[in-house]
């Protein structure tokens, strides 16, 4: 029986300490999304007044004769692929790769460009095409790392070496709510870049429409589309970084839950055991008073 106690005892002791390690875990979770969240916030009114200038140039200028907005016949498909470098993060980075393999129709036309060493190893393992690996950023986006990811993708594109780009990373919708999601991002849309509300002051429509470009409306897209897609990939990592400290927020504070339930449960285990011996030594105590009475 007091091997029992001692043993009872022992797990009681590991699970506390793997509680102290997923709280602490859940509290580093939660201050590395703040810092991803406001990052966030701080790249939207640059990335949003871009759109609407491209949106502009594109609606004057009809159809563009720029590479990056001409379609072609898909004969190979790139996917930037973004997960974390860490797991413990529930399914965050199972998630994404189900998605980029449930829209790639064969492994033979896909390419791979992976920024997190969990993307990279999940389809390494199973033998797909990744043309270029990105470690030790998903955690801490920066622009410039995303400027030199997406000029690389674009000269690639440029040159023919696949047709099409798609974007595949984790929307953040809040703390305990992320979701995979698959965007176009090669070749551009042209419909999809013009503004979708029009003005509704006169005198402000007017001063767009006599707007004079210099030097040309095309020579302002082949300046905006590279920043473009720099900053849709930027963004992209940004929700990514939360969305992947949300995960792993959520993940450790039920870890740090089912500890708390297990300590209660081998406590009471315990106490049950305690008292069961007890019980057991005054029986012999009083036993053996009987008998020598």
């Amino acid at each position: 029986m007091a091997e029992n106690v001692q043993d009872i005892k022992r797990r009681i002791k590991s699970v506390n300490s793997t509680k102290q390690i997923t709280h602490a875990m859940e509290m580093v979770a939660s201050a590395k999304l703040r810092k991803s969240r406001e990052l966030a916030e701080k790249r939207y009114p640059y990335f949003e007044a871009m759109i609407v200038s491209m949106g502009h140039i594109v609606e004057r200028t009809g159809k563009s004769k720029n590479v990056f907005m001409n379609q072609r016949d898909v004969k190979k498909t790139a996917y930037i692929v973004i997960t974390g470098d860490k797991g413990l993060a529930g399914g965050y980075n199972g998630n994404v790769c189900k998605r980029v393999e449930s829209h790639l129709k064969s492994k033979e036309n896909a390419v791979l460009y992976t920024i997190g060493s969990r993307g990279r190893d999940h389809f390494r393992n199973r033998d797909y095409n990744i043309q270029g690996e990105y470690l030790g950023i998903s955690e801490n986006p920066d622009f410039f790392n995303a400027k030199k990811i997406s000029a690389g993708i674009m000269e690639a594109y440029e040159n023919g070496e696949f047709d099409e780009v798609y974007l595949v990373y984790t929307r953040f919708l809040s703390t305990i709510s992320q979701h995979p999601y698959l965007m176009k991002l090669l070749p551009l849309d042209a419909e999809g870049l013009k503004p979708k509300k029009k003005f509704e002051e006169a005198a402000e429509k007017k001063s767009l429409t006599g707007m004079i470009y210099e030097p040309d409306p095309e020579s302002l897209l082949e300046y905006l589309i590279p920043n473009y897609i720099a900053n849709t990939l930027y963004g992209a990592m940004i929700e990514s970084a939360a969305s992947e400290q949300g995960a792993r927020r959520t993940a450790m504070e039920s870890a740090t839950k089912n500890a708390n339930e297990m300590i209660d449960e081998l406590t009471l285990q315990y106490n049950r055991v305690r008292q069961a011996a007890i019980t057991q030594e005054i029986s012999e105590i009083v036993s053996g008073a009987d008998a020598l009475s």
